[in-house]
């Protein structure tokens, strides 16, 4: 009796001249959703990725996002102990606060190397690699007896870990259709931001009489197990195809060559000539053969190239938008709350326990919680859209949803910022922080989104311009905060400076829902688009 062989996904949607167009229209035979068909088009190959099995994929996005959420809680975790830290170290509060900041920014910059090396040597290794040396970071955290010590130790995991910053987004990219993108990014999202309620557990222990170590070696157990669970189902899902640019009329035997569309305009589709080719669909590679943990080593990657690169993308529209978003978002929720609230808290008229000062996480976990059953909303909004606009996509379709939290997310920081000044009920400070965090959820996945659909050929340069951008900008929001609103108020700083740059960064909706096309189309033609294209390499068989 023959194997059963699994469904091979059909599709035979193209991308149009334009990045960020796709005629996403059905033809007879394809698989289809939404009534649209599927983008990217797979190989007739079941190792293809995209040809995985959903539960296979579901698997993978999940440890990834694990990683994203302990990696994030282990570098923010740690704000509740900047107090105790400064009194073991004899050190001042500012100086403490830089185990935060400064692992912060490492965060970000560590994509300059761990990006080029899952190009070159593959997703899986170096995402194995990486926990390992996060794991050696974190037990040396859990270990030092000086400041210096545990900041070298805090940088060593945050330089490690900040790959998943990159590689969450790289595999959804690899692995999921068009269609499916906001929804998974959301996912991905929502892990890496509730990773900023690490505070929240680590004042807990501190409330159980545990040292501030405790709180590094359970990061240390949890991300053991990831560890194990990453090498058993996180398989390397590095895959060159053809990716067709036109649309494909299929030979008797099923075999389908490409055309491009001025070659359809010219003749008529029926003096094609067929070429009679042979489809031979490769086996399914063991789950033994999925263990080994190297990959084959691309030569045609150029390594210090690749990080070069990644800076002309900041003169990108979109993903510059996309780093100016994740960076003030970051910089005001994950550090300016987390610094500020402990402070805030202990002193009068609240006089709060120390140990209480991560319960500001609850606001983290109230905002994420009432954005998460909303995560398909962009997907579904730009499938009607298309669906609409006769097949074709455009990729601006999905921003719609982001209206409500353009204006959601600066109230927030005015109902925080008023209440610090004039020390108002503590539930102002959870409704401000429930308010911000509901509406960075929104602008962290749907920026990406957009930025990742506008311009998907040069995905991985694009994530390394985007990490290292916003982890900057975060950084400079973070480092001096609390001088700052000593210096001129809460009021000032986090309701007036704060929200306006905000509001200002989110109004920039409207020019990308207006304008995004005429952006996208100006861009293809500029000598920045050209050497992009230049430095993209052809597709050739599988690595």
């Amino acid at each position: 009796m023959a194997p059963h062989q699994p469904h091979l996904v059909h599709s035979h949607a193209y991308e149009e001249d334009v990045p960020g167009t796709v005629n996403l229209r059905a033809a007879e035979g394809d698989d289809t959703a939404y009534g649209q068909a599927l983008f990217p088009v797979p190989a007739e190959d079941p190792n293809d990725p995209l040809q995985w099995s959903r539960g296979k994929k579901m698997m993978i996005l999940i440890i990834c996002s694990l990683y994203s959420f302990l990696s994030n809680s282990s570098l923010l975790g740690p704000a509740v102990y900047i107090g105790i830290w400064a009194e073991q170290f004899s050190i001042s509060p500012v100086q403490s606060s830089g185990l935060i900041s400064y692992p912060n920014i490492c965060y970000g910059l560590g994509t300059l190397i761990t990006v080029p090396m899952y190009l070159k040597f593959g997703r899986r290794p170096v995402m194995l690699l990486s926990l390992l040396v996060y794991l050696a970071g974190l037990i040396g955290c859990g270990c030092s007896t000086s400041f210096s010590g545990l900041m070298a130790s805090r940088i060593v995991h945050a330089l490690a870990s900040g790959v998943c910053e990159a590689l969450p987004v790289q595999l959804v990219n690899d692995i999921f259709f068009l269609h499916e993108r906001g929804t998974k990014l959301g996912v991905y999202t929502v892990c890496l931001c509730w990773g900023s309620t690490g505070p929240l557990y680590a004042g807990y222990m501190l409330a159980g009489g545990f040292s501030w170590r405790l709180y590094f070696y359970v990061e240390t157990a949890f991300a053991g197990f990831l560890l194990i669970l990453a090498f058993l189902f996180v398989e390397e899902t590095t895959y060159k195809r053809n990716t067709p640019s036109g649309p494909s009329i299929s030979n008797p035997d099923g075999e389908k060559r490409v055309f491009a569309q001025s070659e359809l305009d010219k003749k008529d589709t029926d003096m094609v000539e067929h070429v009679e080719v042979q489809t031979l669909v490769p086996p399914r590679r063991s789950f033994l053969a999925t263990l080994k943990p190297w990959s084959a080593i691309n030569h045609d990657e150029q390594f210090f190239m690749t990080a070069i690169r990644s800076f002309s993308y900041f003169l990108v529209p979109s993903v510059l938008w996309v780093v100016t978003s994740y960076g003030i978002y970051i910089g005001l929720g994950a550090l300016a709350f987390n610094y500020t609230f402990p402070v805030l808290i202990v002193a009068p008229p609240y006089n709060w326990k120390a140990e209480n000062s991560g319960l500001i996480a609850l606001g983290n976990l109230i905002g994420y919680g009432l954005a998460v059953p909303l995560t398909w909303s962009s997907d579904r909004l730009a499938a009607y859209l298309t669906k609409r606009n006769d097949g074709i996509r455009e990729a601006e379709m999905r921003l719609g949803v982001l209206l409500p939290a353009m204006l959601i997310a600066p109230a927030g920081l005015v109902v925080y910022g008023l209440t610090a000044q004039h020390k108002l009920h503590w539930i102002g400070y959870f409704a401000g922080v429930a308010l911000t965090d509901w509406g960075s959820y929104f602008y962290f996945t749907f920026t990406l989104a957009y930025a990742v659909d506008s311009y998907n050929a040069n995905t991985s340069e694009m994530l390394i311009a985007m990490c290292v951008g916003k982890q900057m900008i975060s950084f400079a929001f973070g480092i001096y905060l609390l001088d700052w609103v000593v210096a001129s108020g809460y009021a000032v700083i986090v309701a007036g400076v704060f929200c306006g740059v905000l509001l200002a960064n989110n109004l920039c909706l409207f020019i990308f829902m207006f304008f995004g096309k005429r952006i996208r189309v100006y861009y293809a033609s500029t000598w920045l688009a050209r050497m992009h294209r230049r430095t993209i390499k052809k597709p050739h068989e599988q690595l």
